[in-house]
């Protein structure tokens, strides 16, 4: 639980979510302004790659858990939601992690007459219902863009959408949206990983806000926690004058900055959720040995 071993956990979990590892991927709602910063399972057919990179983050999770060092991983639901061996919520994960397409989805199904299909089509494509070639990228074919932004044929194909079809167009849909956000073929090996660290059956009393927490540490940093849980060097006491002035700067920054504050004593930038970590002992001997004094030696001066 080193500052070097904190430090390398938060490298890791930044390749993770950057386009040099395939392992997650920015969550489609992302492009529309949701969830800006939340990730998702890169859907694919494993290889032995995949595999050996899927089981070492089932290992960085338990590890992370073991240690008490926050993975700052920005998962959505569904992915927490399968670790602990639960299905998803469709409706409420796909709204979550693509609500572009379960817009779109919900504006076909709440089409209820042939003429309004119709009309919906053919202002997107307007030689849809003739003998003419359709137009280019045309959205109303039996084909839809995966997670990952490839074109996957629902039929065989990619026939035309008719009113006749259109409700098996929906469900094809869903039915390709569902198994990329249960990950069936990759779950399976992160929860491998993971069980070699720590028992997996012990954590399905969790929720996965409670799983995402408990990996993940408080993104959101609370100044009255850190306050509550810091322990003052001999000859600091929390009335004296310097840490009045010190907590109240403190209280004045973003959360950005408090979250640089953390980075600079503890060498990691989230506070884990157990409040015996090693990260509180380390902020207290170098935020407050450092700053705290150095603060009194100037009070001194004047």
């Amino acid at each position: 639980t080193s500052g070097s071993f904190r430090y390398f956990m938060w490298l890791v979990a930044q390749e993770l979510q950057s386009s040099s590892l395939p392992v997650l991927i920015e969550c489609p709602s992302a492009s529309a302004g949701e969830n800006k910063g939340k990730f998702l399972l890169a859907p694919k057919n494993i290889d032995y790659h995949d595999e050996a990179l899927l089981l070492f983050f089932g290992n960085l999770l338990g590890v992370a858990m073991r240690s008490d060092v926050p993975f700052a991983v920005d998962c959505l639901k569904p992915f927490w939601t399968r670790i602990l061996g639960e299905q998803i919520d469709y409706d409420g994960d796909l709204k979550q992690s693509d609500i572009i397409t379960h817009n779109f989805l919900k504006g076909l199904k709440s089409i209820s007459t042939e003429t309004e299909f119709k009309e919906l089509v053919g202002k997107m494509c307007p030689t849809h219902f003739t003998n003419e070639e359709c137009c280019p990228g045309c959205p109303y074919k039996f084909s839809y863009a995966s997670l990952d932004g490839r074109d996957v044929e629902l039929r065989a194909g990619s026939p035309l959408i008719t009113w006749t079809n259109l409700s098996q167009f929906i469900e094809c849909t869903r039915e390709l949206r569902n198994c990329e956000l249960s990950a069936e073929n990759m779950i399976p090996l992160i929860q491998c990983g993971l069980e070699a660290v720590v028992p997996l059956e012990p954590l399905r009393l969790m929720g996965p806000d409670d799983l995402q927490l408990r990996v993940c540490g408080q993104q959101n940093i609370d100044i009255g926690f850190i306050k509550l849980h810091t322990i003052y060097q001999v000859g600091i006491s929390q009335s004296d004058k310097h840490i009045e002035y010190f907590w109240n700067v403190v209280e004045s920054l973003s959360q950005e900055d408090l979250r640089k504050l953390i980075k600079f004593a503890c060498n990691q930038e989230r506070i884990p959720f157990s409040v015996s970590c090693p990260c509180q002992v380390n902020f207290k001997s170098l935020m407050f040995h450092a700053l705290a004094g150095v603060a009194k030696q100037k009070d001194q001066l004047r």
